[in-house]
């Protein structure tokens, strides 16, 4: 009853203020809606602002950046025609019905005069009917060829692989121990450090480096390269290895485990998968960078596009560029693949699958 005459009170009191109260509760309703309103158009006009300012600062900043870089210059001559007459050298064309098309056969006829893809010296020791067994162990044994035979893209391949192959066990060291995990600071900084140094160094000045050491040649590239990876693959273990479950570490040191092996079966254990995953990615990577050390002169395909460059046969250079891409094309799909396979999560394809299967899949992304 009391409840029920103090609602009629308050209804009362309403009428006899003739709603007063509503209205001013309507109008602060309505006011803080509005207020939020602006603010959000300020906030939407500061952030145009914001925008605006950042593209005119970063168009200034590569104005000057094209200054200095003598973008602008009359040596430069960047000028459609000029860049349109150039083209002819480094893509010759043949007319065929009266359509110019690509002339691959000057390409192709380079590539194979020059060995890019295939050594016929040594592949006769394996391709040859009747096969001659004491040339199949001369080519496996005595001429080590299995990548010679693949002329100067067998080169650059090997620079690439051995190059990992030998930083990996430097690169899994210098992590353990750059680890904070296993070595306490501030000695743990100190290969962190020689990691820093390693990486602040191109591999192309590694390489200049080690030919003054080893002589001009791909030894000096693969060395160069090897070094690299120690810095590179290194940083990357040491940032995993930071970052594991504490969970499997602290169980081994209660059950009394050592510090070895502790770092080896409760720390690799866990990022064993990404280990591999890496050293594949810096493998993708050491392969161009075979490349490209070897433009001074080291040895592989880097060596004949700067030899072709220096002699004006432009031509004959985007013929060793097209062989690069194929050779970095190939090299990703396979450690494309080998991930593909330590990820359970993702469909398993053969290589064979996934080359056919290529056109398929590009047709249904696009319907998508």
């Amino acid at each position: 009853m009391s409840d029920s005459r103090d609602e009629r009170q308050t209804d009362t009191e309403r009428i006899a203020d003739g709603g007063v109260d509503d209205a001013r509760r309507l109008e602060s309703a309505s006011a803080s809606v509005n207020e939020q309103f602006e603010n959000i158009r300020r906030t939407r006009r500061r952030r145009a602002v914001g925008w605006v300012a950042l593209v005119a600062g970063l168009a200034f900043v590569t104005l000057q950046g094209l200054a200095a870089t003598e973008f602008f210059s009359e040596r430069t001559r960047f000028t459609w025609n000029h860049f349109s007459d150039r083209m002819d050298d480094y893509f010759p064309t043949t007319d065929q019905y009266g359509v110019p098309f690509l002339d691959v056969g000057t390409y192709w006829e380079f590539i194979v005069n020059n060995d890019l893809v295939y050594d016929p010296e040594v592949g006769e020791l394996l391709f040859q009917f009747p096969p001659y067994l004491g040339d199949v162990y001369a080519f496996f044994f005595e001429e080590l060829g299995m990548f010679t035979i693949f002329g100067e893209a067998g080169t650059t391949l090997a620079m690439g692989l051995v190059g990992t192959i030998l930083g990996f066990p430097l690169a899994l060291l210098f992590s353990i121990l750059g680890s904070e995990r296993v070595t306490p600071f501030p000695i743990n900084f100190v290969f962190r450090a020689v990691m820093s140094f390693i990486r602040a160094i191109p591999a192309i000045i590694w390489a200049l480096i080690f030919v003054a050491l080893v002589g001009l040649g791909a030894a000096a590239a693969t060395l160069a390269i090897a070094l690299n990876t120690i810095g590179n693959l290194g940083r990357l273990f040491v940032e995993d290895l930071e970052e594991l479950e504490e969970g499997p570490i602290e169980a081994m040191q209660t059950t009394g485990a050592g510090k070895s092996q502790i770092v080896f079966f409760g720390m690799l254990s866990q990022v064993r998968t990404s280990f591999i995953a890496w050293t594949l990615y810096i493998f993708e990577i050491n392969v161009r960078s075979a490349v490209t050390v070897g433009v001074i002169g080291a040895g592989g395909l880097g060596a004949v596009v700067a030899a072709q460059e220096n002699l004006r046969q432009f031509s004959n250079m985007m013929a060793t560029l097209f062989v690069i891409f194929v050779l970095i094309f190939l090299v990703e799909l396979f450690s494309q693949r080998l991930r593909a396979r330590l990820r359970s999560d993702e469909e398993k394809r053969s290589i064979r699958e996934l080359v056919l299967g290529f056109p398929k899949r590009m047709a249904e992304s696009f319907v998508r």
